[in-house]
């Protein structure tokens, strides 16, 4: 069931049925980023992903202004250990998740298409928790919002700043480099044939190294995200 409205307002909580997805859209909003910029609310059950992205009625949504640890990414702990901080971070998100009311105010597409979302579970910011709880970083880069949830975090030594950790951003920008030294032509994204269809994977999937581009069965490489999905395919889940 889809529902619209001429005027632009925010669920904080969004009450909706099982299976329901609901659209809100406002006519004011700046049309820069196309037709799905004017999306200013999404609710509906929600998917997970990773522990910045989720799915709500088959949209993607990336987390706005937060940047958690790759699914395949460890962190430090204070007594020099490490611990699965990518995973650990998909299964907070979960929780928060978890059967409550899902709405994502819309920020606007990033260059993949993908709706960046503010996200509220039953009316509590889950980009600012997952910051908070410190499953994720402020993603500084792109937007101050969440500086006070990470220096809350920091100081408390919660989670990824408990020991030594990498930012997701230079852990996804060293995969790259890593890969990009033996891939063809410099591309990367290993495109993969599956049962379940044509998928990509990123440098920094868990199971990029384990999987083999045979070209001779239609697989390929790719040199960007926008490629890939260009021809079709479609990214890796990781959970």
């Amino acid at each position: 069931m889809t529902t619209t409205t001429p005027t632009s307002f925010k669920l904080g909580r969004a009450s909706f049925a099982a299976g329901a997805l609901f659209l809100i859209f406002s006519q004011g909003l700046d049309g820069a980023h196309g037709d799905a910029s004017r999306i200013t609310t999404l609710a509906g059950p929600a998917r997970v992903v990773d522990g910045d992205t989720i799915d709500v009625g088959g949209q993607r949504i990336r987390l706005e202004g937060i940047d958690a640890p790759e699914t395949a990414q460890t962190c430090g702990t204070s007594n020099g250990a490490t611990w699965p901080c990518g995973r650990e971070a998909t299964k907070a998100l979960q929780a928060l998740l978890s059967n409550a009311d899902v709405a994502c105010d819309s920020r606007g597409n990033d260059k993949y298409g993908r709706m960046l979302g503010t996200c509220f579970a039953d009316g509590k910011d889950v980009n600012a928790s997952m910051v908070k709880n410190g499953y994720a970083w402020a993603f500084l880069k792109f937007s101050s919002t969440y500086m006070a949830e990470e220096k809350a975090a920091q100081e408390a030594r919660l989670g990824i700043w408990q020991g030594p950790s990498q930012p997701a951003w230079e852990f996804r920008h060293n995969g790259w480099q890593t890969a990009e030294a033996t891939a063809p032509d410099g591309c990367a994204i290993k495109g993969n044939i599956s049962p379940s269809g044509q998928i990509y994977h990123m440098p920094w999937s868990p199971w990029y190294d384990k999987v083999k581009v045979d070209t001779g069965r239609g697989e390929r490489w790719f040199c960007s995200e926008a490629e890939a999905q260009a021809a079709g395919w479609r990214p890796a889940l990781t959970n």
